[in-house]
């Protein structure tokens, strides 16, 4: 059975998929960028508030589904420019300070609308 998750408090899809779907007791978050819950429109600034909103925006869909962070089993992080890992990494530890989840990070050509990072991720419930 499939549940699938819905909130305001982060952007909606910019397309056909869902913020998120709970299935077999994991819940996959669909990849976010770094736009404005409130309007749809980028976030203003360079990587680090970019990667501070996306992830702003994986934990409201989280919580909306009754999880959080903690939660996290496995990220994906997409760059535009492999030159910003470790500002990224900055970041994404303040928001997985221990018992971080498996990652993947891969550097793309482009991501929507011009971000300059995209993750998603899945959790346990």
């Amino acid at each position: 059975m499939k549940k699938y998750i819905v909130t305001d408090k982060a952007p909606k899809a910019i397309g056909p998929y869902s913020q998120a779907v709970e299935a077999g007791g994991f819940l996959f978050v669909s990849g976010q960028i770094p736009l404005e819950p409130s309007t749809g429109e980028m976030a203003q600034g360079g990587i680090e508030f970019q990667t501070a909103r996306v992830l702003d925006n994986l934990q409201a869909i989280l919580t909306a589904a009754g999880s959080s962070l903690a939660d996290v089993v496995k990220t994906t992080v997409y760059l535009k420019d492999m030159a910003d890992f470790a500002r990224v990494n900055e970041v994404y530890a303040r928001y997985f300070p221990q018992e971080c989840p498996a990652r993947v990070c891969v550097e793309v050509s482009n991501l929507p609308k011009g971000a300059l990072v995209e993750i998603d991720v899945i959790a346990v419930r």
